[in-house]
């Protein structure tokens, strides 16, 4: 998600990134008409502790791994029908615009939705009419593009993004971008950001989401800076399973390398509800980043963005208007 602003708390900027994903639920849809018993989303999230983070008790990366989607998954079934799709879109919406959000590319992903039974034109027709509401009200005419790229997301577990090839070279030809997930801290890491980088679709992504781990292999990092790829990072889902100084270390390293990253929410609803801004907040104190990198990484999330050449310019406009101060 894009924002232009300055946040108050501490003087931090709070400008341009990319969302993460739009798989978030939220308030809006537990309510009677989804068949859910729950009248609020505290009552909804104090039923159980699936994902509920543990005083001085970190969770494994398997173990966050898997209770991550069992809550993901479960949370479809709450989907129903084109109000639900339409109102899910419409808090997302809401949130970005209370944070002066200008351009979002928000991930959604169709395949879960499908294998609760949600027709393909509920989905679509929910998140279209809220996407169009969005614009209409929320002084945000960036929303009017409907997909602008095809990614990977889900688990990476006996699943390379190779696998996945002749989707990509198809969603190339196209027209569509491309990116991936790349998880942080298994075992597989540095393969699957390779692939990303260098050969799906013949010749690489045009952006690489996640992929902390290539700040442990300058060979990586370099091909990464020679193609100009942005990198979309995601810090508070990191530290619910990863040392805190090596990720935010591994950030700092990439940053000062000379790669496009640019600081992202990764599903705010599952994630004690860090938005953007509180991303924002963790790195600006643990990478030790000033208001005028803060400053960079908005620039750079402009940059690697898919909107138009005229928005892109008007945002940099908007952002090179703005002192940082220090």
């Amino acid at each position: 998600m894009r924002f232009i602003k300055y946040c108050d708390d501490n003087k931090i900027p709070l400008a341009v990134f990319p969302p993460h994903s739009f798989k978030s639920f939220s308030q809006a849809i537990i309510n009677p008409r989804t068949g859910q018993p729950f009248s609020s989303l505290d009552e909804l999230r104090d039923s159980h502790d699936t994902l509920k983070p543990r005083t001085g008790n970190r969770m494994n990366n398997n173990e966050e791994t898997l209770s991550f989607f069992e809550a993901y998954y479960g949370g479809f079934e709450a989907l129903k029908t084109q109000q639900d799709y339409y109102d899910l879109a419409m808090d997302y919406y809401e949130h970005a615009a209370a944070m002066n959000v200008r351009y979002a590319e928000i991930f959604f992903d169709p395949q879960g939705q499908t294998r609760f039974g949600a027709s393909w034109e509920t989905m679509m027709e929910g998140f279209r009419e809220a996407q169009r509401k969005a614009g209409q009200d929320l002084n945000s005419p960036q929303w009017n593009i409907m997909i602008v790229g095809i990614g990977l997301n889900s688990n990476e577990v006996d699943r390379p993004p190779s696998l996945f090839d002749e989707i990509f070279v198809r969603a190339r030809n196209d027209g569509f971008h491309l990116t991936a997930h790349c998880d942080v801290g298994k075992s597989y890491p540095l393969e699957h950001i390779h692939q990303v980088a260098s050969s799906i679709a013949g010749t690489g992504a045009d952006r690489i989401d996640h992929g902390l781990n290539a700040a442990g292999d300058a060979d990586l990092m370099n091909l990464i800076k020679e193609k100009e790829l942005g990198m979309t990072i995601c810090p508070w889902s990191y530290i619910r399973h990863q040392p805190m100084d090596e990720v935010f270390q591994r950030i700092r390293a990439l940053f000062d390398t000379g790669i496009r990253i640019t600081i992202a929410s990764d599903d705010p609803a599952f994630m004690e509800d860090t938005w953007v801004l509180e991303n924002l907040l963790v790195v600006k104190r643990y990478c030790g980043f000033t208001n005028l990198e803060i400053q960079r990484l908005a620039e750079n999330a402009i940059k690697i963005c898919w909107a138009s050449e005229d928005a892109k310019r008007h945002m940099l406009r908007e952002l090179y208007g703005i002192d940082p101060g220090t």
